[in-house]
């Protein structure tokens, strides 16, 4: 990458993150408040300011952000929505995309930080990774919000997908979820995450625009745990096949 370039790329992400922190600063009380309302209904309306804090940091960075209008879920019932995941910037896209209540499955490590470390325990079920007590916890706290009705999002490769093939290697735990609770899988692509922000660096953001793609649903009915295999496999296939098609820029041959 040319040096006037990376130039840019540093000072604009210095901008977007200045700016990122002073929308956080003013809708910290908005979230303060709204967590008084419990894990339900407080998580539900802090989830409402976050996609609120989302629309505006994307428009004051120049990130034109465009949901498929195709195959946009119904926004009265349950899923469990699934995405690719290949930058730092996901989190961004993923609340400005699910217009409706959920809950996101994340690393519990983001939860150290401060001020946004308290936002984020909010709203995410966090789990550390290696450690199995930890994931059977998540995994709980999930199907009970399942069965009161909110979607929950997991990336089912786990972490940044870095390499050159359209997805990483799926875990287990959003198909095994999805069959034990009867809630249809609902998958969605983010195309252009790699390009506004590499996952090497968070200071490589840069404007333009991001595009959110729904996939038709998944139906789960009637399956058991003996189709975990099988259903990760077919939602694999789906994806892969839709980011070959609309020519995802971190394909390589």
């Amino acid at each position: 990458m040319k040096l006037p370039r990376l130039v840019f790329r540093f000072f604009f992400s210095l901008y977007a993150f200045l700016i990122f922190l002073a929308l956080l600063f003013l809708l910290f009380p908005f979230f303060m408040l709204s967590a008084l309302g419990g894990r339900v209904h407080g998580g539900n309306a802090i989830m409402r300011i976050s996609r609120f804090w989302g629309d505006c940091w994307l428009l004051l960075v120049g990130i034109k952000h465009q949901i498929d209008l195709e195959n946009r879920p119904d926004s009265n019932r349950a899923y469990v929505f699934v995405g690719n995941h290949i930058s730092y910037i996901d989190a961004a896209f993923l609340v400005t995309s699910i217009r409706q209540p959920f809950r996101a499955l994340g690393a519990a490590e983001y939860g150290r930080y401060p001020i946004f470390g308290y936002v984020y325990q909010l709203v995410v079920i966090c789990v550390h990774r290696k450690d199995p007590a930890s994931r059977a916890k998540s995994v709980e706290r999930l199907r009970k919000y399942l069965k009161k009705g909110i979607s929950i999002l997991i990336y089912p490769e786990g972490t940044f997908n870095m390499g050159k093939t359209a997805l990483s290697q799926f875990y287990n735990g959003a198909f095994r979820l999805a069959i034990e609770t009867q809630t249809p899988i609902k998958p969605l692509l983010f195309l252009d995450a790699y390009d506004r922000m590499h996952y090497d660096t968070v200071f490589s953001m840069n404007p333009g625009i991001s595009r959110a793609i729904y996939l038709d649903e998944i139906p789960v009915t009637g399956l058991t745990l003996d189709d975990v295999e099988t259903l990760k496999e077919q939602v694999y296939r789906t994806m892969e096949n839709h980011l070959h098609q609309l020519k995802a820029t971190w394909i390589r041959p």
